[in-house]
């Protein structure tokens, strides 16, 4: 019998035209994700696609894998049914800052908690792209729109501190335009057993162009983005301008690093995001620019039994307790009727 070859990225490209404005980061997004799925190893038949509405959504059309675009807000809610009923597909969310933190919040509050063995992928350019630009959940104070043309007076919503306050197992953020960290952080999320959430900041070049130049720009990301290493002191910056970051007493101070300094002695933090307590994830979290260096790569990664998991404990143990049941036996037991002509 002749070995299969093996999977490469044109296998997972669709036959879809890709229609998404000219320069928009989700081009990026898609490239990646087609190049990191056949080294998962997951065969094609095995990998599903869900999303809700918005520009983000079209995302299964582009993929040559099984997929689901479903209504505004509810594709974590499709997704849990689709891997609590088959469990052993690769099931992947894609969603945007509109789609899944209006609508959808409390969809994907729950989805997180419960900790579904699901891949979330949240795209967040701060904006409402596909209704043409109106302000999203997570624009700036003071955003400026067609809905509010004298600036938006709702106070943001952070995609990470939502996870974690949410109870998220694994939390990432990582950035449209860098082809190798996107990459790996695919890689991490899809080999976490349980809920892996991870924000992707992506530019809208049409209605909030420009929203995430700092860490984007190679000439300005050294320094505006904290790249967090497990085991790894929390420094940024080039050695001719490095700061470190020192948590104390719950709160982080930018601390300067001249040259020839080793961070562990001056006492800079060292990233922990297997610790037990989302209390230090969340710290980092609140890192924000201009003031801080915004944290990129996984903010926590710690192991819980996956809702999936539990399910199936239960009903092994109900079937050992009371059998494999009758169906028609449960449909007529207690009271029962019959509705005559």
């Amino acid at each position: 019998m002749a070995e299969t070859a093996p999977a490469t990225r044109k296998d997972f490209v669709s036959s879809q035209d890709v229609r998404w404005c000219p320069g928009c980061g989700d081009y990026s997004i898609l490239s990646n994700i087609q190049k990191v799925m056949p080294e998962l190893g997951v065969p094609r038949e095995n990998v599903v696609f869900v999303s809700g509405i918005g520009c983000s959504s079209r995302f299964p059309y582009y993929m040559n894998t099984f997929g689901f675009h479903t209504i505004h807000g509810r594709a974590p809610s499709f997704a849990s049914g689709i891997k609590l009923a088959r469990p052993e597909l690769s099931v992947w969310v894609v969603t945007g800052d509109g789609d899944g933190l209006s609508i959808g919040g409390n969809h994907l509050l729950h989805t997180i908690r419960r900790n579904i063995d699901l891949q979330i992928l949240l795209f967040n350019n701060r904006v409402y792209g596909l209704t043409k630009g109106q302000y999203s959940p997570t624009s700036r104070l003071g955003m400026k729109s067609k809905s509010s043309p004298q600036g938006s007076l709702d106070h943001p919503i952070d995609p990470i501190r939502f996870a974690l306050g949410a109870g998220a197992t694994f939390v990432a953020r990582t950035v449209d335009v860098d082809a190798k960290h996107l990459q790996e952080t695919l890689h991490r999320a899809h080999a976490h057993k349980g809920t892996a959430f991870v924000e992707i900041l992506q530019n809208c070049p049409v209605f909030n162009d420009g929203e995430w130049n700092e860490v984007e720009d190679k000439k300005t990301r050294d320094a505006a983005t904290l790249v967090l290493r497990a085991g790894q002191p929390l420094v940024c910056g080039d050695e001719d301008n490095r700061h470190g970051i020192r948590m104390e007493h719950g709160r982080p101070t930018l601390v300067p690093l001249p040259a020839g300094t080793d961070p562990r002695e001056v006492g800079i933090t060292v990233h922990n995001e297997a610790s037990d307590s989302p209390a230090y994830s969340y710290q980092l979290a609140t890192l924000a620019r201009p003031r801080f260096p915004l944290p990129i790569g996984v903010l926590r990664c710690v192991s819980r039994p996956t809702y999936e998991e539990l399910l199936d404990d239960q009903v092994q143990e109900a079937i050992e307790q009371r059998g494999r049941g009758d169906l028609r036996k449960l449909l007529h037991s207690g009271d029962t009727w019959t509705v005559g002509g």
